[in-house]
Formats: C-alpha cells, structure tokens, sequence
C-alpha cells in the first residue's frame, strides 16, 4: 500500500486527539503517503502536521448533494489504496464507500458500518479509555492488516522551532506588555459551543487564587466570538493585572503564542488539545457524564502534565460545571503548578 486517506472531518479537539494515531502510521510506515481529510477550519494545522503529506478540504455542509459530489471526485482522483475513517457517521461511510477505495477500515460502532470491508470492534460511548487511545488501536489494526510493525509514537505531537517560540513569545510580550522573567498562565474560559464550562465567576477565583501563590502573567484568551466574554472574566480581577488575548491570524499563529505558555487551564475545547498537543501542561475542566470524562478526553501530553476536575455525578449535576469546588480544586492545582514551574527553573 502507498496512498492512505486519513479521515478526521469534525472539531479542532478531535482532529488533535487523532494526531498520535498519524504518528503513528508514518513513523511505522515512513513511504506511506498520508493525506488527511479535513474541514477548512483546521486545514492549516494539517499543513504543518509533520505526519501527514496533502491535505483535502471538506465541504462545509455536508448535506450538499453538490459539494459532496465535488469531494468524491478529488478522493477519487487521488487513487487511495486504503482509507482510515476515525469518525464513523453516515457521511464519511458514504463518500469512502463510493470512492471505491480498496481498503476501508472504521470503528465498528453504528450500524453504516457495513459499508466498510475492514471493521474494528470499539465501543466508544462506554469511554473505557481515552479518544486518542481509539484512534491509536484503529491505527495499529491497520499496520497489523499490512503486516507492519508498530512503532509507537510520543509527545510532543507538535513541535516549533525554538526561534520561532522566541519570536512569538518577544511579540506577545510587546504587544501585551508582559514580563519574559515571569511565568506565562493562558486561561480559555470559552467553549466553542461544543463543552460545559465553568462560570466566569468560578475562572476568576481560579485566576485570583493561582496569582496569590504564583507572581505570574496571566493571558486571557477568545476564540471567534468570545471577546465580549473575555473582557467580561478581566473586568472581574479584582487587583489582579490579567492581558486578553482575543485577535490572531488563524490557528498557526494561535498555536505558536501556545506554545509560549507555562501553563494552559480552560473547559474540555480545541485549545486545550492543541496545548496537549505542544505537551504544555493543562488544567482541564469536564462534565461528569460518561461520554465526556476525563479519561475519555484527556489531552495528548506526557503523562502527569495534565490534571482533571468534573462535577459531582449524577443526572441532575453531571453537566454542571459551577458545582465544581474551587477552593477544593485549588489544593490539587496549586502543587500541580509548583511541581511543574518548579522544575522548569
């Protein structure tokens, strides 16, 4: 096999959460051309991904019999001998199975999946491990179909040149007028619409208790249409000095000023994969269902530089974010922190 489509159509924190699994087929099978499909939101990223070669656009409405078409011509017109499918919908088993792609592997987990000739058993809404963990398993199902060895891949997924972390990092600093000698917390109190959050209340008593502890810059960070709220959480910081961060030039550069961080806290979004993903440390906030816990969706880190809190379980609380105790999740956070500032000095 020469050609692979990879396929991780859907939110920034899913395609992240996929990007071990790319490591993981090029670093096994380094001639393998890997050319993932996409939506245009995180089409960029794709292009400095070092795991994969081309990048194809999704259309924007699936449902467009049309850009549909359009899509299926492009997949056709590359001659894929196999195709991974991390998302199995009716959509993607539909434009692989009409692509007429040789080998087409998905998690066996709705019931399209009959459109796929190569299947793996997961059973993903019990969040018996971690996302990536899946895409990880469908990933070796594939090298074991092609007789490969794997070779198991590690963090960091995501890597800059350390003079362009510097670059960023000196504009960051001029332009928020932030200290270089001091510790740089990003905090994300947005949520894409796609996650439960903390209250804005709830994000400045986390901000105002680390800054009692931690003489630290803080950077407040937007995503589209998050300004507003942003500036609301920096109107709340009592004394507390704290820079919004809500304009950049797309995801490239909002990963570059990432991986300026010390620090990355925010609810269970896309920033906070793609922190995971520089192998920042994270502090992460969850609903306590069981499709979105922690260990479900988890960040790609190293081990240990990630921690996790979640509302009281329950029907009644599971999605409310505001019972998380605070005061409570500082005890844990506060030597979370120490332990990691510390011995970066």
């Amino acid at each position: 096999m020469q050609k692979l489509l990879v396929i991780r159509n859907d939110k920034l924190g899913d395609f992240m959460l996929a990007w071990p699994a790319f490591a993981l087929l090029k670093q096994s099978a380094p001639t393998l051309k890997l050319t993932a499909l996409v939506p245009e939101y995180t089409a960029p990223l794709a292009e400095i991904c070092p795991y994969l070669d081309e990048v194809i656009i999704d259309a924007k409405d699936k449902k467009d019999k049309v850009a549909f078409q359009q899509v299926l011509n492009e997949i056709k017109g590359r001659n894929f001998d196999g195709v991974i499918s991390f998302v199995s919908d009716v959509y993607n088993a539909k434009l692989t199975w009409k692509s007429a792609i040789p080998y087409r592997l998905a998690p066996a987990t709705k019931l399209i999946q009959f459109l796929y000739n190569h299947r793996l058993t997961q059973r993903r809404s019990q969040s018996a491990k971690a996302e990536f963990e899946y895409n990880l398993d469908l990933a070796r199902a594939f090298l074991a179909d092609q007789h490969l060895s794997a070779v198991e891949p590690a963090p960091p997924y995501l890597t800059f040149a350390p003079s362009a972390v510097e670059k960023q990092k000196v504009f960051l600093a001029e332009s928020l007028a932030l200290s270089m000698q001091k510790k740089w917390l990003f905090v994300h109190s947005g949520s894409g619409g796609s996650a439960n959050n903390l209250s804005l209340r709830q994000y400045a008593d986390l901000i105002e208790g680390i800054t009692d502890v931690f003489d630290c810059e803080v950077i407040l960070t937007a995503g589209p249409n998050e300004s507003e709220k942003v500036h609301q959480l920096a109107g709340l910081l009592q004394g507390k000095q704290a820079r919004v961060y809500d304009k950049n030039q797309g995801l490239v550069d909002f990963a570059h000023s990432l991986a300026c961080a010390d620090l990355f806290m925010s609810g269970s979004t896309g920033p906070l994969h793609l922190s995971g993903a520089l192998n920042i440390p994270t502090v992460g906030f969850y609903p306590s269902r069981l499709s979105a816990l922690p260990r479900r969706w988890r960040p790609i880190n190293e081990k240990g530089r990630h921690i996790a809190f979640m509302p009281p379980e329950g029907k009644a609380t599971e999605k409310n974010l505001t019972l998380i105790k605070i005061d409570e999740a500082m005890l844990q956070i506060i030597p979370f922190i120490r332990r990691h500032w510390d011995s970066s000095c």
